[in-house]
């Protein structure tokens, strides 16, 4: 009995230890390990859901490209060069042969019938023009009319079909921050466009304040070639006709300019309508504050127009604006300095009745002002300049391709006796400076004063018959 105990006990341990020599070397432990955590998991979906609403928030510049570019053309400008003076041309006259050279820029169709905006300066001096649409077909094109104060000119292509447009858009509504896309041709590579920001509005380039502007500033690259191609929001309306860059290379580094759609407009409609420019005063003389200015008037603003003076017989004394009123607001646009004033007034014809805010000791009032036109501006510069000026008609200009101011009423017994100015005369050069309208005549008399006389270098003119003469005073 004690022998069969025995061996059930040793048998017992074999397997004993048995077993355990298999837990210990020969089992796989591998997988024996489990972390366990209280967290509940997240369970993500397929569709990540904010890159769904990043893609949903980013712009889609799709559709406006797709029409704009269809209504965006290329215009090639065989245009008779520029060129001095020069002795010869004064000793014997003629100057040989003409010069001629190729431009080119860009334009907007805005009506299906083949009428083109584009930049004055892109068909100045044009002895022939030729405009490709987006499909590649090419016609001759027609100068309806041009402004060269607001830079803007009015082609016409007679196609046969009607065209595709890109409609205008409410420049006056267009926010600082919003996206803009720019459409050209620049450096010749048809139908480009670019994006970027609108970065200012009634921005002013000219910093001599003879020519005060009002420009919408943007990052979308703009490069030669882009000049009166569009600029369009991100519906694809026309806010604006891209013009200008700040460059030291010429090429683009960041900065563009587009006139105001709202001024292209109406110098559009002007042309069409009336053959002309109709240009509008408020009739006010003033400029925009500055800390220095407030604190000599005693004023804690800075913002608005200053009426320095207030026009004898204008709208805006009819109105019962005057001096020392201080404008905040044309209809509904704000007014924070006299850009945003002149391309107001820009948009608008004489009879056309604005309603103007003004601070007039610390109250804000509101006045109806209907604004003037302009007429015939007497220019009398001392006893030297005892004339009368008036603009060129445009029919004149192009039937005869001359640009200057036609002398109306001369009692300057000087210059006639000395050099034969009277009446029928046409300035055209002052310090060679080019005169173009009356306008620049004034904006010289004010630059120089009352002893405008002791200024004037040179002067160029053309006689009743267009004979071109020039005369330096020493």
């Amino acid at each position: 009995m004690k022998k069969i105990l025995s061996l059930a006990l040793v048998s017992a341990l074999g397997g004993i230890m048995t077993l355990g020599a298999y837990k210990l070397f020969l089992e796989d432990n591998s997988h024996n390990v489990v972390v366990t955590q209280n967290e509940t998991p997240t369970f993500l979906p397929a569709n990540n859901l904010s890159s769904i609403n990043n893609i949903l928030e980013a712009p889609d510049f799709t559709i406006a490209a797709e029409n704009t570019v269809n209504a965006v053309v290329h215009v090639k400008n065989l245009a008779v060069a520029s060129r001095q003076m020069t002795i010869q041309d004064l000793l014997f006259g003629g100057g040989g042969e003409p010069q001629y050279r190729l431009g080119t820029g860009s334009g907007v169709i805005v009506d299906p019938n083949g009428y083109i905006i584009t930049n004055n300066h892109v068909i100045k001096n044009s002895k022939q023009l030729s405009v490709t649409l987006n499909n590649n077909k090419t016609y001759e094109a027609e100068i309806i009319g041009s402004d060269p104060e607001t830079d803007i000119a009015v082609l016409k292509i007679d196609a046969d079909e009607s065209l595709p447009v890109v409609s205008f858009g409410d420049s006056d509504n267009v926010k600082v921050g919003e996206w803009a896309l720019a459409v050209g041709n620049p450096f010749n590579l048809t139908s480009t466009v670019t994006a970027g920001i609108i970065s200012a509005k009634s921005r002013n380039l000219d910093s001599t304040g003879e020519n005060i502007h009002s420009f919408i500033q943007t990052d979308a690259a703009v490069n030669p070639g882009n000049s009166g191609g569009a600029l369009v929001n991100i519906t694809g309306d026309l806010i604006g006709i891209n013009t200008a860059i700040s460059s030291q290379t010429g090429s683009y580094i960041g900065y563009s300019f587009a006139v105001p759609s709202n001024i292209a407009r109406k110098v559009y409609m002007d042309i069409l309508e009336y053959g002309n420019i109709q240009k509008g005063l408020l009739g006010i003389k003033g400029g925009t504050f500055s800390s220095e200015f407030a604190d000599e008037i005693g004023v804690s603003y800075t913002e608005g127009v200053y009426i320095s003076e207030v026009t004898h017989n204008s709208g805006a004394e009819k109105a019962g604006l005057k001096k020392g009123d201080i404008i905040k607001q044309l209809d509904n646009v704000k007014i924070s300095k006299f850009e945003d004033l002149r391309g107001f007034i820009k948009t608008k014809r004489p009879n056309d009745v604005v309603r103007v805010k003004v601070l007039r000791d610390g109250e804000l009032l509101s006045k109806s002002v209907t604004i003037s036109g302009e007429d015939i501006i007497p220019v009398d510069f001392v006893e030297f300049w005892d004339m009368e000026f008036r603009d060129l008609s445009n029919s004149a200009k192009e039937k005869y391709d001359i640009e200057g101011v036609l002398i109306s009423k001369s009692k300057n017994k000087r210059l006639f006796n000395s050099l034969g100015l009277r009446d029928g005369y046409i300035i055209t050069e002052i310090n060679g400076k080019r005169i173009e309208a009356v306008e620049d005549i004034v904006k010289l008399k004010e630059k120089y004063g009352d002893d405008f006389e002791d200024h004037i270098e040179q002067l160029a003119y053309l006689t009743p018959n267009l004979e071109r003469k020039e005369v330096i005073f020493r």
